[in-house]
C-alpha cells in the first residue's frame, strides 16, 4: 500500500513537471513570435511629382445671352430657328401691335390737347402781364395766369414723354438681336403670351469660343497651374493650347464639381460651337514625393507616419507630410530617405519595441 502511494505521488510530480515545461515552452514560443513578427516591406523611391489629367469638355461661347421683349404681349411670329446666324438688329420675333398702336394714338391725342392748352395758357399769361403793367388788373389775376401757364407747360411735358414712351413700346413689339451670333435656343412660339423681360431666344455671341469643363474638388485648386491643351473628338490630330479664364468659387450641389472655362489660345475654323473635346492638364511639382499604399499610413491622431525597418529588424515610427490622397495610394514627402525599407501592410499591429523579419516586395 505504501509502495502504491509513493508511485502515485511520483506520477503526479512528473505530470506537474511536464506541464510546467510545456507552459514554459509555449510562453517562450509566444514571446519569440511577438519579438520577430514578419512584415511586408518595400524600399522608398522618391520622384518628382508629375500628373496629367483628362476631362471631357464642350465648346461654348464666351458670351451667351437671353433676348426678351421689353413689353408684354402675344407672340405673332418668330423669325429665327435654332442654329440660324443673326446679325445685330435683325428681327427675331414680333408681338401683336394692336393694343400698342391704340396706346400710341391715345398718347398723340393727349399731346395735341396739352399743346393747345399750353398755347392758350401762355396767351392768357401774356395778356395778364400787359394789363398788370398798365394797372388795369390786380396782381392776383397775374399770379393766377402764371400758375395756369406753369400747369399747362407741365401737362405738355408729360404728354410729350407719354408719346415717346408709347412710340418706344410700339418699337419694342419687334424683338431684335443685340449682337452678331448664333441662335442656340428658342423659348417662345407664336400664340404664346409673354411678360416683359421673359427670355424668348438665346443667342451665342460671335467671337471667342471656350472649353467648358467640370473639375473635381481635388484638382480644382491646381487647374490653373498646369499646361492645358485641347483636342477635338472630330479632329484628334490637332492640338490647341488653352488657358484657365474662369473657375467657379462654389461647387455644384449635386455633382460636387467646379465649373471652369478655358480660353482657346490658337483657334481655327475647325472649332465649332457645341463640339466635344478632351482637355488635358499636365504639370509637375518641384518637391520630390513618394507614392505609398494607403495601408502603409499609420495615424493615431498625431499626424501621418510610416514604419521604417533597419537592417537588424528594428522598427522606427517616422512622421511624414501627406501631399495628396489618391484612389489606392498616398503621396508623401519627408521622414524617410530614398531606399529605406517601409512597412506596407499591418502597420497598426506594430510596436517600436518589436523585432521584425522583413519580407521584401517590389519598389513603391
Amino acid at each position: 500500500m505504501l509502495r502504491y502511494r509513493l508511485s502515485l505521488c511520483a506520477l503526479i510530480a512528473l505530470a506537474a513537471a511536464l506541464a510546467a515545461c510545456n507552459g514554459k515552452d509555449r510562453r517562450s514560443s509566444e514571446e519569440s513570435e511577438r519579438s520577430e513578427r514578419s512584415v511586408l516591406v518595400a524600399p522608398a523611391r522618391y520622384a518628382t511629382q508629375s500628373q496629367t489629367r483628362e476631362f471631357v469638355a464642350t465648346i461654348r461661347p464666351r458670351v451667351e445671352s437671353d433676348q426678351g421683349f421689353r413689353v408684354a404681349g402675344k407672340v405673332v411670329k418668330r423669325f429665327v430657328e435654332v442654329g440660324q446666324r443673326v446679325k445685330a438688329g435683325d428681327p427675331i420675333a414680333a408681338l401683336d401691335e394692336q393694343d400698342l398702336r391704340l396706346q400710341k394714338e391715345q398718347a398723340d391725342a393727349e399731346f395735341a390737347a396739352a399743346r393747345m392748352a399750353q398755347t392758350q395758357a401762355l396767351a392768357d399769361e401774356k395778356r395778364a402781364a400787359d394789363l398788370r403793367s398798365k394797372g388795369w388788373v390786380a396782381q392776383a389775376a397775374l399770379d393766377r395766369a402764371r400758375a395756369g401757364g406753369e400747369e399747362a407747360r407741365g401737362r405738355f411735358r408729360r404728354a410729350e414723354r407719354a408719346v415717346e414712351l408709347a412710340g418706344n413700346a410700339l418699337e419694342y413689339a419687334t424683338l431684335r438681336s443685340g449682337a452678331d451670333g448664333v441662335v442656340t435656343q428658342t423659348l417662345v412660339d407664336p400664340g404664346q403670351v409673354v411678360s416683359s423681360g421673359q427670355p424668348a431666344v438665346r443667342i451665342a455671341h460671335a467671337g471667342e469660343l471656350e472649353a467648358a469643363v467640370a473639375l473635381p474638388e481635388a484638382f480644382a485648386a491646381a487647374a490653373g497651374k498646369g499646361e492645358a491643351t485641347l483636342t477635338l473628338w472630330s479632329k484628334p490630330g490637332a492640338v490647341y493650347r488653352a488657358k484657365l479664364r474662369e473657375l467657379s468659387p462654389a461647387a455644384d450641389p449635386v455633382t460636387r464639381t467646379f465649373a471652369a472655362r478655358f480660353s482657346i489660345l490658337n483657334p481655327d475654323s475647325a472649332i465649332a460651337l457645341g463640339m466635344s473635346a478632351m482637355l488635358r492638364i499636365s504639370g509637375s511639382d518641384a518637391q520630390p514625393v513618394m507614392s505609398v499604399p494607403l495601408s502603409a499610413i499609420y495615424n493615431q491622431g498625431s499626424g501621418p507616419s510610416l514604419w521604417k525597418v533597419d537592417g537588424e529588424g528594428n522598427l522606427q515610427l517616422v512622421p511624414v507630410t501627406l501631399v495628396r490622397l489618391e484612389a489606392d495610394s498616398a503621396l508623401v514627402a519627408g521622414g524617410v530617405k530614398d531606399g529605406d525599407n517601409i512597412v506596407v501592410l499591418g502597420v497598426h499591429k506594430l510596436d517600436p519595441n518589436m523585432k521584425v523579419r522583413a519580407i521584401s516586395r517590389q519598389s513603391l
